[in-house]
């Protein structure tokens, strides 16, 4: 019953933000205006303050409210959090232009997030731009400058449901271009996300400690995991999906710590890699830890140019500290590769490196067919069962 009701609920958010998308709006509600509340469009003022008044109105609103940002940009020159929770609701904030970070990336460069939505029940955003003008943090990073700060991610939902986030473009941000954190019931469809290639700690979308999360119709290009789905977090559906350049989607890293939680629950379908680095990688640390990665499918997918098409792997050890020469603890069982076709930029298409104290087990291949210049692919497998059914390209590694 209790599973029921959520599902009511988030259908009536949905149609109510159905509305939104029309022109003009005709969604019942309180109506707000970030210009009218005193954002001056392409001006080089700050326009921080009027959507934190745009945000405490409908907050307070007893009821649905709307907040609109129309054409043009808008530079918003500090770090914000629009936090709940609020009296009514749901909110919608449409909008039509672009919000522009600070071009000196010190400004919000130490901060979590740029924008970020803190305990809110009922959130659609819809439509616009995010510039989050990370290129001279980039720069900064690259000439390995040690004052560099870490970077703030463009858009952050924490301690949050039923949300929507739906055309919405994010680009150049300093770091993560969207985070997810202890949320439930979040969707995402047709987000673009658009950085470069050689981008530092870009990842596209970023999902932890949450659940009932679908990521649908959406073009991602970063410097880092495409997709990346980290502890706590279960239930997740990504379908529709064009990564690269980038890191390909991944699953953890995990296992960082010995207390930590894992990943379950998992579809990855109908997902197109170009000149990706990796394709759908599982990945932990060589370190023990009570994690898991259990009950995850990929399947419909296709490879082109991909350096490490499928991979586990779970003797992860950044510059080698603190896990040389231990076994990773994570189990990492029941993983489903099905329907997985295109081309492998390296001669292993097929990597399980699995941990000598947890082995991967419950692994299965349905149908794979992986090429390297127009010839099979090889394989490698250690520490890794399961079965193989249907044509297997390159061959069949796994032990029973």
């Amino acid at each position: 019953m209790a599973k029921l009701t959520k599902c009511v609920a988030f259908s009536a958010l949905f149609f109510f933000f159905f509305f939104l998308h029309q022109r003009p709006l005709r969604a019942n509600g309180a109506k707000y205006n970030v210009v009218a509340l005193g954002a001056i469009q392409g001006s080089k003022t700050g326009s921080s303050e009027a959507f934190l008044r745009a945000w405490k109105s409908a907050c307070e609103s007893k009821g649905p409210s709307i907040i609109y940002v129309p054409s043009g940009r808008f530079l918003l020159e500090k770090s914000i959090e629009f936090a709940g929770p609020c009296k009514g609701g749901p909110i919608g904030i449409r909008i039509d232009g672009s919000l522009v970070a600070p071009s000196d990336y010190k400004v919000i460069g130490s901060a979590y997030s740029w924008l970020s939505f803190h305990n809110v029940d009922g959130v659609y955003l819809s439509g616009g731009t995010l510039d989050g003008q990370g290129t001279g943090l980039w720069k900064c990073k690259a000439s390995s400058d040690s004052d560099c700060p870490s970077g703030a991610s463009t858009l952050l939902f924490s301690n949050s449901k039923n949300i929507i986030i739906s055309r919405l473009t994010s680009l150049n941000s300093q770091m993560f271009h969207i985070v997810i954190n202890r949320c439930e019931n979040v969707k995402m469809q047709g987000v673009k996300v658009f950085a470069d290639g050689e981008s530092p700690n870009t990842d596209g979308i970023h999902v932890q400690y949450s659940s009932d999360v679908t990521i649908l119709n959406s073009r991602i290009a970063t410097g880092d995991d495409c997709i990346s789905i980290t502890q706590g977090t279960s239930n997740v559906w990504v379908e529709d999906i064009l990564c690269g350049p980038g890191h390909g989607i991944s699953v953890g890293s995990l296992g960082k710590t010995l207390e930590e939680e894992g990943v379950e629950n998992v579809t990855v379908t109908s997902v197109i890699l170009s000149s990706t680095t990796n394709g759908v990688r599982i990945k932990t640390w060589g370190r023990p830890s009570s994690a898991f990665a259990r009950n995850i499918r990929f399947q419909h997918v296709v490879m082109s140019d991909v350096q490490n098409p499928i991979i586990i792997d779970q003797n992860y050890c950044p510059h080698n500290e603190n896990c040389p020469g231990q076994d990773s603890g994570v189990e990492v069982s029941n993983i489903t590769y099905e329907d997985i076709r295109g081309t492998s930029a390296t001669r292993v298409a097929l990597k399980f490196d699995c941990s000598t104290a947890t082995p991967c087990t419950g692994i299965q291949l349905k149908n794979v067919n992986l090429t390297f210049k127009d010839k099979p692919a090889e394989t490698l497998c250690v520490n890794a069962n399961g079965t193989a059914e249907g044509q297997i390209q390159p061959s069949n590694c796994l032990g029973l």
